[in-house]
């Protein structure tokens, strides 16, 4: 008696997911057979890839190819390999959950697509499940290489599948879509349809791809697809068409890319290289198990994918492959970290990412603007990892500005001050908050600009980079600030009666432990307090970044500086001089210093309180 197919349920945000893709209204449901037919070429590499370790496979590895069916009596369309296959884990695994990682973000956005009338088909790597947009079923026949049990798994897309035991003699995996009526007057199953969206999509996978017709003879025909590696054809005879849908194919990304780089290098290290910088962050880019890295091919013999050691971490927002005449077919990951060629090919392609930026930078000024937007923040890291390629980092680098635009330090040091010696920064929070620092005032007085840096890399990279050129850089909320243009220092008739006053001391000694210091100020102009550090600056998200990485952090050592002409601080000064307590006015003043900085107040009714009684007094 034959078992009873055992029913699974799609987890809940899955169902939202399916749901979203067959009733949307898609511009291009052509799209399902390319991811496919991308779907098996993977398990045939899976399967090359496992024959390099496992002899077993070795033999089962041989003649890859893919078979698109077509049976217009039974009104399916069956897409069929001879590649890896898989188990009942793997089934559950990769067809029955959809987004593994953040499915409800992933619900969320198609939502927010769909309402935005965007494409979606492909948009996330959704692959397999697109099958749903033509078919009413799927139904999935396979069976692991190296094992005996076949599986059955279905779907009609209603929220549920069965797994069940089958029969397929050879490894593989055959994926049946039991067609619908596709609304446009699209066939499906027409041999010149299935045809020409092969070629148009496909035509560069490297495995030979059959066109069949249930019940006709199957006559020897050549594949549809012409299986010619894209980066080994001159550029001339390749369409950005095809480049386009070239990275489309290994990315599973819907948008063109922002840009192409071709490489050949000859002589002593003999390989090729395309590669592309997408138009937006991948979903992954920030995940330290992310897909990151390009595919490496040896002698057009696909090795893996996400090759992470031929291209730096900062970079890992490029995507392409590599193909290498040198390293050889049976290195393995570990090997590969240390092969001297290795070394070479990920130095040729930073330099020529490297290069290519640049030159985007200077011709296609408003391009390279979106790009940094992107990846700015990744490419910074760089800085504090790449010492080789620092200078020709930083001046990639655009920089938020207290001036109101985005700078390079190119330009910050074409436009300093005479006399300037020093490229002035701040950090610690978003660029909007930074902007409004009181730390600023007297250099927005003495029209000397500063670089707003507003990233959590932007502090590590600074303090690694030290200079620019000749140029150090030098933080605004250092203690004993050396500014330029000191003819233009605060009223010192100010600073000498707030000394007489008596008025830092007695705050300090009101402050104790809670400051190292209280000092008259020469940078404010307009806030009354501002807090600045003793020796090296971190700021206090740094702090926290810190802390939460579980990482010593150095002892804090804050200095508050007093505005001599504001009116706050000259009343302070006042009940000093008049010996009066100084509890209530160390509260609010280091209570201000705090907000300024966009930190939040110890203690806010005790705040408020404080600050009422000193404003009715």
């Amino acid at each position: 008696m034959a078992k009873k197919p055992e029913t699974h349920e799609f987890q809940s945000e899955a169902k939202q997911v399916l749901d979203l893709m067959i009733h949307s209204v898609y511009s291009n449901p052509d799209i399902f057979l390319r991811e496919l037919v991308s779907n098996a070429s993977d398990a045939l590499d899976k399967l090359r890839i496992a024959s390099l370790s496992d002899a077993a496979l070795a033999g089962l590895a041989k003649e890859g190819r893919i078979t698109v069916t077509a049976d217009k009596e039974a009104g399916t369309l069956t897409v069929s390999d001879n590649g890896v296959g898989m188990d009942r884990g793997e089934l559950i695994s990769y067809l029955g959950t959809i987004a593994k990682s953040g499915t409800k973000e992933f619900a969320r956005a198609l939502l927010e697509a769909k309402e935005a009338g965007a494409d979606l088909i492909g948009q996330f790597g959704v692959g397999f499940y697109s099958s749903f947009i033509v078919a009413d079923k799927v139904t999935v026949t396979t069976k692991k290489a190296g094992t005996d049990e076949a599986l059955v798994w279905e779907s009609t897309g209603d929220g549920t599948y069965t797994i069940a035991k089958s029969e397929r003699e050879a490894h593989g995996t055959d994926v049946t879509l039991h067609m619908k009526d596709a609304g446009d007057g699209t066939d499906y199953l027409a041999p010149w349809t299935l045809r020409e969206i092969i070629k148009r999509y496909s035509d560069f996978v490297t495995y030979p791809i059959y066109l069949k017709e249930a019940g006709k003879e199957d006559e020897a025909q050549p594949p549809v697809n012409s299986m010619k590696a894209l980066w080994t054809r001159p550029e001339a005879d390749v369409t950005e068409e095809e480049y386009n849908e070239f990275y489309k194919h290994i990315t599973h990304d819907w948008e063109d890319p922002m840009e192409r780089i071709g490489y050949k290098a000859e002589g002593g290290s003999e390989f090729r290289a395309l590669l592309y910088i997408p138009s937006r962050p991948p979903m992954d880019l920030f995940y330290p198990d992310g897909s990151h890295g390009v595919q490496l091919y040896i002698r057009r013999v696909f090795i893996m994918h996400d090759c992470k050691e031929l291209i730096p971490e900062y970079l890992r927002f490029v995507k392409g492959v590599v193909d290498s005449e040198d390293l050889s077919l049976n290195v393995s990951r570990e090997l590969l970290q240390q092969d001297r060629e290795t070394a070479v090919i990920k130095r040729s392609l930073t330099r020529k990412v490297l290069d290519a930026l640049a030159k985007m930078k200077q011709d296609r000024v408003d391009e390279y603007k979106k790009f940094w937007q992107a990846f700015g923040m990744v490419l910074k890291e760089g800085i504090v990892s790449d010492t080789k390629n620092r200078e020709q980092l930083m001046k990639l680098a655009l920089l938020d500005s207290s001036n109101g635009d985005k700078t390079t330090l190119e330009q910050y040091v074409s436009a300093m001050r005479e006399g300037q010696k020093a490229i002035y920064y701040i950090t610690g929070g978003a660029v909007t908050s930074l902007r409004q620092s009181p730390k600023l005032e007297a250099f927005k007085a003495r029209g000397v600009e500063v670089l707003l840096l507003g990233d959590p890399v932007d502090e590590i990279w600074v303090n690694a980079a030290q200079k620019f050129g000749e140029h150090p850089f030098v933080s605004v909320s250092v203690e004993n600030l050396d500014l330029p243009g000191e003819e233009e220092r605060a009223d010192e008739a100010g600073k000498e009666e707030m000394g007489k006053s008596g008025v830092a001391a007695k705050l300090k000694e009101a402050l104790g432990a809670l400051v190292e210091d209280v000092k008259v100020s020469t940078r404010l102009v307009d806030s009354p307090v501002t807090f600045v550090q003793k020796g090296e600056p971190i700021s206090p998200q740094m702090r926290n970044f810190f802390r939460a990485m579980g990482q010593e952090v150095p002892e804090e050592k804050r200095v508050l500086e007093l505005n001599p002409s504001h009116p706050l601080v000259q009343k302070a000064a006042q009940d000093a001089q008049a010996g009066k307590d100084m509890a209530d006015w160390s509260t609010v003043l280091l209570g201000l210093a705090a907000i300024a900085d966009g930190e939040p107040v110890p203690d806010g009714r005790t705040f408020t309180e404080k600050l009422s009684k000193l404003l009715e007094g």
